[in-house]
């Protein structure tokens, strides 16, 4: 009797040969990866579209698409298991020192060493000793283990594309990190001392599936199903329709907007990053006073990379759009780094001890009886006093590594090119004539206390990093003598009496802190009337974002409850963050500073008349537009769906190898916004799920030549991602750009 191989085994399919592959199979394999946008890590997270692989789509195309691709309820059971195998083994590949024992051979790249360990696996391979064979048997190369897999199980050439695509949105959250580790990480960064490829991570899928579901031709049918089902009419209609309405409400705003019949020197400028939160600030600090503010993107135009001399950390403080193009290091203010390394390494060893203790098998049941009743005494005063817990907290850094001034060493930016810096970033801004005695760069960053998304909150122009560092180089930038006369042959005339100065806005808290130690003795008294205002000014915005949260909104008790929020270990939502964002507008403070817009618009200061060769509002449209467009899209798909696009409940999430966080103690990395960020409650979004609408106060006909000669403009334009207005100072009229690219009038009613 001859006995016929089934459909699944692994006789009947290992010698079977490829014919005709269209397209080929490494084609497939490049198009498959262009579906999952990068996610980063817990220590700097970049907001991003997460189906920004199908921008090149109608957006109400793409949301279907998406879809079916994203749904995690609903995988089959088979498809389950092999993500429960897959996650494990990536866990353990990806930790960056949660684990006290490192996986074995991590230096050798991704699949080998996975594929090396898998042979001890039981759990993967059951000790079948023809699937033993089989791993034993598989070549060297990722892309000839991925062919000798799909030949396996019978997924036929037309549908390579597919059934990859599938083996990375079948697990998106690992898949984003990866393609961040791939594509976008820092070549000096640590995490590259175990290499991964996108190539060897399909592999390695690829492997696991013949192993655990040799009949995975059925996930081809169960997609089929799913984009059959995917209807998302309801849901783009009512987008479409607040998006309407909002666009309505911002416009008859603006509308009734005009420039001032005269510019009088203010008393200080402060020049804020673009991000939402900067603008409610921005009205209550001007209401104080003679104060001018603008926006820029918080980087300030200084793309570098920062060091720390005292820690010997270091990081690139710019958008991720951009490289790093020098390196700065900051040492201590007028005293030696020597006596505060000493500290930092007393304080980082004790840490090292208590984490491998914490961490090792046997110890942490020691450590809960030596120290277990100190830990309980300690967790009782964090929960009913927080703020004697930060005092004790604070006292004892204080203690160990004490706080101090630092300034930026700037032999690592050649001269010219710090010329090249100041009159790029003032000429972006706008500020290159009336110059008040004080400008201030406010950098921005965020504090809260347990937060494993806390760096979501801080600055997105830095790269997921506090603001200041760049504030405090381009000020010193400013400051040299050498640089303004450079300046002043580029018809850019600093006053004498003009000083820069470095600040940081913590956005939790609205306390801005000015770095004004080093300014002559004649700016005391304009540093402590502009102080005093900023203070003022924080009270005010606190009542206001006491509301939104709310919390107690009476004076005084507002700015307490909101610095509560900061210190408060148990608080799930410190602030809203980008929450609500919807706007973005290019264009002279005049055109939105008697407009309250809630908090919901990213500002970028632009004065068109100065920009004669439209290279500032091109920088302006291919730069912070698009990152612009990367936080609204992740806070939208956070909230249209939390599951496959969010993070899920703070409550029940796990951090996972200090790289991102997990649903429980095995479910995909999650590589979204929690639900905290963008709900009120389980079933009340907070944030309203609006696309980007871009408002640009410049001629029509130049808009438009700037979007024809940019590929991502044309697509983001085109597709419908992001609508496009035009206020045109030269007939006052409002235009929207249509999905054909052209300009169509555009009325202000009150609907």
């Amino acid at each position: 009797m001859v006995v016929t191989p089934k459909a699944g085994s692994l006789e009947n399919r290992k010698d079977r040969s490829t014919v005709n592959e269209t397209p080929p199979l490494s084609q497939a394999i490049s198009n498959s990866w262009e579906k999952i946008a990068p996610f980063w890590p817990l220590k700097n997270l970049v907001a991003v579209n997460p189906i920004a692989g199908f921008e090149n789509l109608p957006f109400e195309e793409a949301l279907r698409k998406a879809n079916a691709f994203f749904q995690q309820q609903v995988l089959p059971a088979p498809m389950e298991d092999v993500n429960r195998e897959s996650i494990k083994w990536l866990q353990a590949f990806f930790d960056q020192g949660q684990s006290t024992i490192s996986m074995p051979l991590r230096n050798k790249g991704f699949l080998k060493s996975t594929l090396s360990l898998i042979h001890f696996d039981k759990k993967i391979h059951s000790n079948d000793k023809q699937k033993i064979k089989w791993l034993q048997q598989l070549p060297h190369d990722p892309e000839a283990v991925i062919s000798k897999a799909l030949h396996f199980l019978g997924i036929k050439p037309s549908c390579h594309e597919t059934f990859l695509t599938l083996m990375l949105t079948t697990l998106p959250g690992w898949a984003a990190h990866i393609q961040y580790r791939a594509n976008w990480t820092d070549a000096r960064d640590k995490e590259n001392d175990h290499p991964v490829t996108g190539i060897e991570y399909l592999a390695f899928r690829s492997v696991l599936t013949c192993l655990i579901w040799p009949q995975a031709t059925e996930l081809l049918a169960w997609h089929r199903k799913a984009l059959e089902r995917a209807d998302t009419n309801d849901t783009y209609s009512t987008i479409v329709n607040d998006d309407n309405g909002y666009q309505q409400r911002l416009l008859k705003q603006l509308n009734g907007s005009r420039p001032p019949q005269k510019r009088s020197r203010p008393e200080a400028q402060l020049v804020f990053c673009i991000d939402v939160r900067s603008e409610p600030f921005r009205r209550a600090l001007e209401a104080t006073g003679n104060y001018e503010t603008l926006g820029f993107a918080g980087f300030f135009g200084v793309p570098v990379s920062i060091g720390n001399a005292v820690t010997a950390e270091s990081y690139a403080s710019c958008p991720v759009l951009l490289k790093p193009a020098y390196h700065v290091e900051e040492y201590p203010a007028n005293c030696s780094h020597r006596s505060y390394k000493q500290g930092y390494r007393k304080f980082q060893g004790i840490m090292r001890l208590y984490q491998s203790l914490k961490y090792t098998f046997a110890a942490p049941f020691g450590l809960v009886e030596t120290i277990g009743l100190t830990s309980g005494l300690w967790m009782a005063i964090r929960s009913i006093s927080p703020k004697g817990a930060a005092f004790i907290q604070s006292l004892l850094r204080r203690r160990l590594t004490p706080a101090y001034p630092v300034i930026p060493d700037l032999t690592g930016i050649p001269f010219p090119q710090q010329v090249e810096m100041a009159a790029s970033a003032l000429k972006l801004m706008g500020l290159t004539e009336t110059f008040a005695p004080v400008v201030v760069f406010c950098g921005h960053g965020s504090t809260s206390e347990n937060n494993a998304y806390g760096t979501a909150l801080d600055c997105g122009a830095c790269g997921g990093r506090h603001g200041e560092p760049n504030a405090r180089i381009l000020a010193k930038i400013l400051n040299d003598e050498r640089v303004r006369s450079e300046l002043e042959e580029r018809r850019i005339n600093i006053p004498d009496d003009t000083i820069f100065v470095a600040a940081a806005h913590n956005t939790t808290t609205d306390e801005v802190k000015v770095y004004d130690g080093q300014l002559p003795d004649t700016f005391t008294g304009k540093m402590l009337t502009l102080k005093n205002d900023l203070e003022r000014a924080r009270n005010n915005n606190c009542i206001w974002r006491a509301t939104q949260l709310e919390v107690d909104t009476a004076p005084g008790r507002a700015t307490q409850r909101m610095a509560l929020r900061a210190i408060d270990w148990a608080q799930v939502r410190p602030e809203w963050g980008l929450a609500g964002n919807a706007a973005f507008i290019a264009g002279p403070r005049w055109l939105t500073k008697d407009c309250d817009l809630q908090g919901r618009a990213f500002l970028h200061s632009y004065e068109w008349e100065k920009d004669k060769d439209s290279s500032s509002l091109k920088t302006i449209l291919t730069a912070p537009m698009v990152v612009a467009q990367w936080i609204n899209a992740q806070y939208l798909f956070s909230t249209l769906d939390n599951v496959a696009f969010g993070g899920g409940s703070k409550i029940t999430t796990n951090i996972t190898g200090k790289i991102g966080i997990m649903q429980g103690n095995a479910s995909d990395l999650m590589h979204g916004l929690p639900l905290q960020s963008v709900f009120t409650s389980d079933d009340d979004p907070y944030h309203k799920p609006l696309r980007l609408t871009v408002v640009v106060y410049a001629p029509a006909a130049r808009i438009g030549e700037i979007v024809e000669q940019h590929d991502i403009l044309r697509k983001l334009f085109g597709n419908g991602w992001v609508h496009l207005i035009c206020y045109d100072p030269k007939d006052q009229k409002i235009y929207k750009l249509t999905r054909t690219l052209t300009w169509t009038a555009c009325t202000c009613s009150s609907n």
